[in-house]
């Protein structure tokens, strides 16, 4: 398990007042961890490394996926597991807002090892995100009429009167330590 790094929780206080969040203890050490942590995190792991109890975790987890600073990813095996929100996604929110699903847009690839069930967040340490090129790339192939984002394209198979408020893609294999 990753310990919580100082600077994850100067920048999990630094989100949390920009989020205007109440900044508790709690809200800082599950942000901190999340942010700290090279894979989405399940709730176990996330009580052993930020030392809470059960009720306070769960409650520190909702607020910060409603907030949109964390984003929950359901596995394979039935495990919620969370990551803290990636630039990408913090960006996109003041676009992309929506009355029925909070004010954050959640729209970025993971990653989920076939072995260990860790999940990985794509865009993590990437300038733009998975499906950002993938938006881009149906831009290109759609040349006719202009650029269209991937985004436009698959809400257009929806159907009348729906609207989608998340893009989830996992690709699934094994992850490097798995790998070996």
């Amino acid at each position: 398990m990753t310990p919580i790094t100082p600077e994850a929780q100067k920048l999990a206080k630094t989100d949390l007042h920009a989020a205007g969040l109440r900044m508790t203890p709690a809200r800082v050490k599950v942000l901190a961890a999340l942010l700290s942590a090279r894979h989405a995190l399940s709730h176990q792991d996330i009580q052993a490394v930020a030392d809470l109890d059960r009720v306070t975790l769960y409650r520190a987890l909702a607020s910060l996926t409603d907030a949109g600073l964390a984003h929950k990813i359901a596995g394979d095996d039935r495990i919620s597991r969370y990551g803290a929100m990636s630039k990408q996604d913090k960006g996109a929110a003041a676009h992309h807002s929506s009355p029925h699903h909070g004010s954050r847009r959640h729209s970025h690839g993971h990653f989920q090892c076939t072995r260990c069930m860790r999940i990985f967040c794509l865009d993590q340490n990437r300038e733009t995100g998975l499906l950002e090129d993938l938006f881009l790339l149906a831009g290109e192939n759609n040349r006719d009429s202009g650029p269209e984002p991937l985004q436009t394209l698959l809400e257009r198979t929806l159907g009348d009167g729906f609207q989608s408020h998340d893009i989830e893609l996992i690709v699934k294999g094994w992850c490097a330590d798995c790998a070996r």
